[in-house]
């Protein structure tokens, strides 16, 4: 029998769909965060030279490399104006494993955690493997925009909430707060005394000129806030799994402990990258979001004749396909067997929103391509 702590857990619909993709070259791929965009020069070459040097084959030091840390340091002072140093820096095997530790520090079973509606189901479902109950905050559209509905947030807070859960922009909506929602979280949290851990792995991939707010900068947040960032979307080094926790001193030890237990150490070669990444032109980043900025307008043009949000950041954003007369499942199959469209349906992703959309990856298809997806679209679910 499989632990109880799986019972809610379901499996992970993207690898699904991919699988049902196959190696077609024809299928328009649209169902996995990726990107075709490479990675700084310098990481590259960073990394290359990593290989075979005896300091990044070695398991130490457990919680990451001394100059990583300190970059990731000086990054976060310089965006909040708040001191952090090294001690508060943990680097994990990519945002993902960053996300467990911080949970499996911070919850016990039974505790609830408040994340959005929808969200990437690796949250959802991280929360549940820590033990904790996630609660779900919806986003709703309003004037043509995803806004999150901050006004039902204190009712939802009760004795057992431990921590607020929040991706910005969010994924797989492409959602970014603003600060009137910024400062509403703020307000819970400091009232009631919750963490907030803000998931910051895409934080400068914003469109429409949206300027970056970090949470840590609102009054009386830098003692409750804990970042989780990485090098896979804003500088593209997703198979380098590097990420990292920047936390107050204190939970920060109990994060590092965890992160000892569960990969003892970051891969070692891959942070020689990730260093040379944090260190590259900002320029370079600018260019990159300049372009899945235009991709995300091909997309929504293309597809300007049904239900649909643009995102506002990030890779990704959702169509709803109930005005079709579908459900996210029927639709992805349809798309994949009519249209050769791979997306994958939002089933799990959220309680009031998910059933009904596909979420469409813009980041990693050519403009050329992407032209051939509303054709492709009425193709498979017009009747």
């Amino acid at each position: 029998m499989p632990s109880k702590r799986l019972e809610n857990i379901p499996g992970f619909n993207i690898d699904q769909v991919a699988k049902a993709a196959g190696n077609d070259p024809d299928v328009l791929r649209l169902e996995n965060l990726d990107t075709d965009l490479f990675p700084p020069a310098a990481a590259i070459e960073a990394t290359r030279r990593a290989i075979g040097r005896d300091d990044d084959n070695s398991y130490l030091p457990f919680i990451g490399q001394e100059g990583l840390r300190e970059l990731i340091a000086a990054r976060l002072s310089e965006q909040t104006t708040h001191k952090y140093n090294p001690e508060n820096v943990v680097i994990t095997c990519g945002a993902t494993e960053a996300m467990l530790d911080v949970l499996l520090a911070l919850v016990d079973p039974g505790d609830e955690v408040i994340v959005t509606d929808p969200t990437y189901a690796g949250m959802i479902n991280r929360v549940r493997l820590a033990g904790a109950v996630p609660r779900f905050l919806p986003f709703i559209p309003v004037h043509g925009e995803w806004r999150l509905d901050v006004h039902s947030l204190p009712a939802m807070i009760n004795s057992r909430t431990r921590a607020l859960f929040i991706m910005n922009p969010s994924m797989p909506s492409g959602a970014v707060l603003n600060m009137f929602e910024w400062e509403a979280i703020a307000r819970q949290c400091r009232e009631h005394g919750l963490w907030l851990i803000y998931n910051a792995a895409m934080e400068r991939i914003l469109y429409d000129r949206r300027q970056v707010i970090h949470p840590a900068t609102l009054p009386g947040m830098e003692a409750l806030t804990i970042t989780i960032g990485s090098v896979s979307k804003e500088y593209r080094m997703i198979g380098w799994r590097v990420g990292w926790v920047v936390a107050p001193g204190s939970i920060a030890e109990d994060i590092a402990k965890v992160h000892i237990y569960n990969p003892v150490s970051p891969v070692g070669i891959a942070q020689a990258g990730a260093a040379e990444a944090l260190r590259a032109p900002l320029a370079n980043l600018h260019q990159a979001v300049r372009t899945w900025e235009v991709r995300r307008d091909m997309v929504s043009s293309q597809l300007d004749e049904f239900t649909m949000i643009p995102a506002a950041g990030g890779w990704s954003q959702l169509l709803d396909v109930t005005p079709l007369g579908l459900d996210a499942p029927t639709a992805s199959k349809l798309l994949l067997q009519k249209g050769k469209v791979a997306v994958t349906p939002m089933t799990h992703w959220g309680r009031l929103n998910s059933q009904q959309f596909i979420r469409l990856v813009f980041s990693n298809e050519p403009l050329e391509r992407l032209q051939t997806l509303g054709e492709r679209f009425r193709r498979a679910v017009r009747k």
